[in-house]
């Protein structure tokens, strides 16, 4: 068997948007530096997230120096948007959990909402450190994250993709596979592990950082939108329910909470603590 290896380590600035591939990137206790500290949010308050606008897959957004974002998405000019200088909190809804954020401004307010064709605001977390803690369930206290689904980090591997591609092959849907990774929106892809393997890790250390295995990640429609023209199918959920259902709950890929800080980088040797 190989020594498993970073493939590639993804940093989506804004959550649901499309993100970059960095070479390196630091990782921070509640997650990769940069990764999804901006979230839209509805009228309400409540997020926003390619479930209900499967369109943001076509949104793009850079971190530049300084932490400012640049977003771009097609029919729409590109924006820069400066990191709010820290002021009033407005409370939003990630997940029916209260959290507190700034809000970005009325320029890119005004940009979302014209892209998504509804009211929405723009809002970033300024400190992570306090602002949302992991459930406690499966945290040590005082674990926070971003504006991730639920966990700092996700991590996926090659092996378990081809294997799914593989069942996606035999199944009702065989026109919709092969699956590129970018479905599953991971912050790093490890290459040069058995099939299913992850689902046994408890611990892992990538390059000079190690991590606790928090729990399986469940699965959502927005596995099933295209993240290059945004349309929808039937998979991988549809075989994710025949050959990966934990009670109610799609199974493909596992989250991870950092022990420590450092900095991760392609090409890093992964090795399975536990």
């Amino acid at each position: 068997m190989p020594i498993p290896v970073v493939r590639s380590v993804h940093v989506h600035p804004v959550k649901a948007m499309r993100g970059f591939a960095p070479l390196a990137a630091d990782v921070q206790p509640w997650g990769l530096a940069g990764d999804r500290r901006w979230t839209v949010v509805d009228a309400s308050g409540k997020v926003v997230t390619q479930r209900r606008h499967p369109q943001m897959a076509l949104a793009s957004a850079e971190l530049l120096p300084g932490d400012a974002l640049r977003v771009s998405a097609p029919g729409r000019e590109p924006l820069t948007i400066e990191v709010p200088r820290p002021s009033s909190t407005i409370r939003v809804e990630v997940f029916e959990t209260p959290v507190e954020a700034v809000p970005a401004g009325a320029a890119a307010d005004a940009w979302f909402s014209a892209y998504l064709d509804t009211e929405v605001r723009l809002v970033h977390m300024d400190d992570p450190a306090h602002r949302r803690p992991i459930d406690p369930e499966y945290a040590l206290p005082g674990e926070t994250v971003s504006f991730a689904d639920g966990y700092p980090l996700l991590v996926t591997t090659v092996a378990s993709l081809d294997a799914l591609n593989s069942l996606i092959a035999r199944g009702d849907h065989p026109d919709e596979g092969p699956l590129p990774m970018n479905r599953f929106r991971p912050n790093v892809v490890i290459d040069g592990t058995a099939p299913w393997a992850e689902d046994d890790w408890t611990r892992l250390a990538i390059g000079e950082v190690s991590f606790r295995v928090a729990r399986s990640c469940g699965r959502c429609v927005v596995t099933t939108t295209d993240q290059e023209n945004a349309g929808r199918g039937k998979e991988p959920l549809r075989t994710l329910a025949r050959h990966r259902k934990d009670g109610n709950r799609l199974i493909f890929g596992q989250n991870l909470v950092p022990e420590h800080v450092g900095t991760i980088r392609v090409g890093d040797e992964v090795k399975i603590l536990d």
